[in-house]
């Protein structure tokens, strides 16, 4: 019994031992690792849709990584692209209404067997940001006109979980390919509902840090 007993526990140590220099699959090398706490930051671009209209949010999340599987960190996202709209009843006369949209929070991932060449992760972000119109395309600062503002910006609250497949390229960079789905809560601004808003998106990161 003491034997076997004995035996049992050698064969989960050696287990153990194995998990943690556990080899990680890459497109070009193979490196052992056993890294307790790392890091690593995903710029991304989603692409989605707001009031019917395409849109691309870009910026990204990132944070501290715990036992090569649990990321705990933050991001953000902002409108991109120019979307115009004939929505405001406040509007400037005379001058195109423009879009802004943006959000940020607490961000967490969930990465399954990371060191398989391709995996999957899931998570969310969460947190608050606004939406606004403005009357021209970009922002100038140098530009002295005073019809150039923004206007009817209402505070909302944003969730949006995600989920990726991801392709280990080196030890220190991978690709995410995925979806995500963004709730938004608190818009006032008129004729720019939660609804226009709130959307499935596209996601493509590119993940660098220590895995």
């Amino acid at each position: 019994m003491k034997k076997a007993l004995l035996a049992l526990l050698v064969l989960l140590a050696v287990q153990q031992a194995w998990a943690q220099t556990a080899q990680t699959e890459t497109l070009f090398s193979k490196k052992t690792s056993s890294t307790k706490i790392g890091a690593y930051g995903v710029p991304a671009a989603n692409l989605t849709s707001i009031g019917g209209n395409f849109a691309v949010m870009t910026g990204g999340y990132g944070g501290v990584l715990i036992n090569k599987k649990w990321m705990f960190g933050a991001g953000a996202y902002s409108l991109a692209n120019n979307i115009t709209s004939s929505y405001a009843p406040s509007a400037t006369t005379g001058y195109k209404q423009y879009l802004n949209f943006w959000y940020t929070g607490l961000a967490v991932e969930y990465t399954h067997n990371t060191d398989k060449l391709i995996h999957w992760t899931a998570g969310a972000l969460v947190g608050g940001g606004a939406v606004s119109r403005r009357n021209r395309a970009t922002f100038d600062l140098n530009d002295d006109d005073r019809h150039y503002h923004s206007y009817d910006r209402s505070g909302l609250f944003v969730a949006e979980p995600f989920a990726n497949i991801e392709l280990n390229v080196t030890s220190y960079l991978r690709l995410d390919l995925g979806a995500t789905y963004r709730f938004v809560q608190g818009s006032n601004t008129p004729n720019i509902s939660n609804g226009d808003l709130s959307m499935a998106s596209f996601h493509f990161g590119i993940k660098a840090g220590k895995f």
